[in-house]
C-alpha cells in the first residue's frame, strides 16, 4: 500500500475523459504532484518528446492512459493509425521510463485485446487463446503488446510494470462525436436527436444480439488508482462491473431514460463487433479490493443528464451568438 504517497506522477491522457477523474484520485491518495501534459506539449509518438516529458517532470511513477480510440466505425476506417499510434506511444514510453529510472509503470490496456470467442466471463488466463475480433484487432493487439513488453521488462530488468484491462467505459464528459464515439454516447445522442426532431424511429448498427459490459468512468478511475497504489505483479487484471447486457437491451434502456418511445430498427448489414464481452472481475477484488459501485441505470442517467445540459448550453451559446 501507499506506493503513491509523496510521489511525483506523470499521467498521460490526464486531461481526457478518464484522465481527469484519475488525476483527482491520485492526488487524493497523497501523491506529491501529478503532471498531466497535453499531446500538444509532448507528442508521445515522437521519441524525443517522450524523453523530454520524462526529463521535465522527473516522475517516480508513470500512469499511461493516453490512447487513440473510437467505436467500430473508426476502428474500421483507420486501423493502421490505431495500431501504430497506440503501439509506438506505449513502447517508447515504457522503454524511456525504464532508462529514466521510473520506479513504477501502470499501463491501461483494453478489453479489445481478448480473443473474439473467449469463453465468458473473460478470465485473464484466456487472453492469449485466440485472435481478437477483427474490427478492432489492430487496436487491441497494439495495446496487448504493451503487456508483453512490461512482462519482459519485469523479467529482465526488474521493472515494476502493471497492466490493467478495463471494459467499455462511459459517463459524463464522454465523446459524443458521432464519427468516433463508442456505443453508449452514440445511442444517447441518437435517441435525443430523434426525440427532439419527433422522429418515429432510430436505426442502430448490427443485430442488437451482441452483449457488452460497461464500467462507469469514476469507478474505472477508482480501480486504476487502487491498482497503482497496491498491486505489484506482472499478471494482467480485469477492471469491470461484472455484469453484461445485450446491445438491444441497452438501446431500450437508453431510449426509456431519454424518453424516446419510437421504433428501434436494426441494420444487420453493419457489424456487431465482438459477440460478447463480460469480465471475470475476481482478481481485482482479491488483489486490491476493487468492486464497481455504480449501477448501469444510475450511470446512464447521470451521463444523459450531463449531455442534456451540455446540449442546452450549446444551444444557448449559439442563440446568444446570433
Amino acid at each position: 500500500m501507499d506506493k503513491l504517497a509523496g510521489k511525483r506522477i506523470l499521467l498521460t491522457g490526464g486531461s481526457g475523459f478518464l484522465g481527469r477523474p484519475v488525476h483527482e484520485r491520485l492526488l487524493g491518495r497523497g501523491a506529491a504532484e501529478v503532471f498531466s501534459p497535453r499531446s500538444a506539449e509532448y507528442d508521445l509518438r515522437e521519441r524525443d518528446a517522450v524523453r523530454q516529458a520524462l526529463a521535465d517532470t522527473r516522475p517516480d511513477v508513470v500512469v499511461h492512459l493516453a490512447a487513440v480510440v473510437g467505436g467500430i466505425g473508426a476502428n474500421m476506417a483507420t486501423p493502421g493509425q490505431f495500431f501504430y499510434d497506440n503501439a509506438i506511444m506505449g513502447i517508447q514510453l515504457i522503454e524511456e521510463s525504464r532508462l529514466a529510472g521510473v520506479e513504477r509503470f501502470v499501463c491501461v490496456g483494453t478489453v479489445c485485446a481478448y480473443p473474439k470467442h473467449a469463453p465468458t466471463p473473460f478470465r485473464e488466463e484466456d487472453l492469449w487463446n485466440g485472435y481478437p475480433e477483427e474490427t478492432n484487432a489492430p487496436y487491441g493487439l497494439a495495446k496487448k503488446m504493451l503487456l508483453v513488453q512490461l512482462q519482459a521488462y519485469r523479467q529482465q530488468y526488474g521493472f515494476d510494470g502493471v497492466y490493467l484491462l478495463p471494459v467499455n467505459l462511459y459517463g459524463p464528459s464522454d465523446n459524443f462525436d458521432e464519427r468516433t464515439s463508442h456505443v453508449i454516447p452514440a445511442l444517447i445522442k441518437k435517441s435525443l436527436d430523434a426525440l427532439e426532431s419527433n422522429a418515429e424511429e432510430i436505426v442502430c448498427w448490427g443485430t442488437g444480439r451482441a452483449s457488452r459490459e460497461f464500467l462507469y468512468v469514476d469507478d474505472a478511475a477508482e480501480g486504476i488508482v487502487a491498482a497503482a497504489d497496491s498491486y505489484s505483479s506482472g499478471e494482467p487484471v480485469n477492471l469491470g462491473s461484472g455484469s453484461e447486457i445485450t446491445i438491444a437491451e441497452l438501446t431500450e434502456l437508453i431510449a426509456e431514460l431519454v424518453g424516446f418511445n419510437g421504433r428501434i430498427v436494426w441494420d444487420d448489414s453493419k457489424p456487431d463487433g465482438q459477440p460478447r464481452r463480460w469480465l471475470d472481475i475476481s482478481r481485482a477484488e482479491r488483489e486490491f479490493g476493487f468492486r464497481a459501485g455504480t449501477s448501469l441505470r444510475d450511470g446512464l442517467q447521470q451521463t444523459i443528464d450531463w449531455y442534456r445540459a451540455r446540449r442546452a448550453e450549446t444551444v444557448g451559446v449559439a442563440g446568444g451568438a446570433a
